[in-house]
């Protein structure tokens, strides 16, 4: 809940005096981007953000000593597709392990303001044991991070980065769409095929992420089967030690490259 506030006052502020939630009707889509340009890297580089991270790692029963953290994102759905590419991505039916992220991956996700099925995420277990052909053979996310993740802010009327996807046609039915109040705290694996819902609800999203690894499991290779992940590269040098936000060592991150 710690977390949530901090979000909802950096997101009350940058609107200011608009509730953050109705903003996009009273503006145009370049001003809104302008604003989330700032109020996301304000929320991620924000001292206490961390120290929530840590705090809910150590409430959870964590090692934070095994236990490692990337910075927590805030993320906006806005409505009726006012904006979904650049820095409101829209992210498609995809596995988080198609952007270089380790098997052993962990999600951890939870709404800022109260939640609709119409503007919440969308599981698809039906993939969570069945391959599809996607694009991921042709993404390295140190690549991405020279290329592509700074300019973000930029892609307003389209998105031109290249980002893997599925090359398959997707049922999205069955889905499962998880409505929790706010600072309900959904934790899935990396490989679970997951999209955010189409938001027709009057009210943008607002949520935040992060993600985790155990070390342990880092250093044996553990983690979700790879049904179809083919990217190269790794997210391990953006994790910090839950203890002491030390990163993860360099050797073991060569192993990953």
């Amino acid at each position: 809940m710690e977390l949530c506030r901090l979000g909802r006052e950096l997101a009350e502020a940058a609107f200011a005096p608009l509730d953050p939630r109705e903003a996009q009707y009273s503006m145009t889509v370049e001003t809104y981007a302008a604003i989330l340009a700032e109020l996301k890297p304000k929320f991620i580089h924000h001292p206490k953000a961390k120290a929530c991270i840590q705090g809910i790692l150590r409430e959870a029963g964590c090692d934070l000593e095994q236990t490692y953290f990337d910075v927590p994102r805030m993320r906006t759905s806005t409505a009726g597709g006012y904006l979904t590419t650049g820095i409101a991505y829209a992210f498609h039916p995809h596995r988080d392990t198609w952007y270089s992220a380790p098997m052993c991956q962990l999600n951890w996700w939870l709404p800022i303001y109260e939640l609709e099925s119409d503007n919440a995420m969308a599981f698809h277990p039906r993939y969570w044991t069945q391959p599809i052909r996607n694009g991921s053979d042709g993404y390295n996310y140190q690549e991405w991070v020279r290329t592509s993740r700074f300019v973000a802010a930029q892609q307003i009327k389209t998105d031109t980065r290249k980002q893997p996807q599925a090359e398959a046609a997707i049922e999205l039915e069955p889905q499962t769409r998880v409505i929790t109040p706010p600072g309900g705290l959904l934790i899935f694996s990396a490989a679970h095929l997951h999209s955010s819902v189409p938001n027709t609800a009057r009210q943008t999203r607002f949520s935040i992420d992060f993600r985790t690894i155990h070390l342990g499991d880092v250093l044996t290779n553990q983690g979700a089967p790879n049904l179809d992940s083919a990217c190269t590269g790794t997210t391990l040098g953006d994790y910090l030690r839950g203890s002491d936000l030390a990163h993860v060592p360099e050797e073991i991150i060569a192993r990953y490259l």
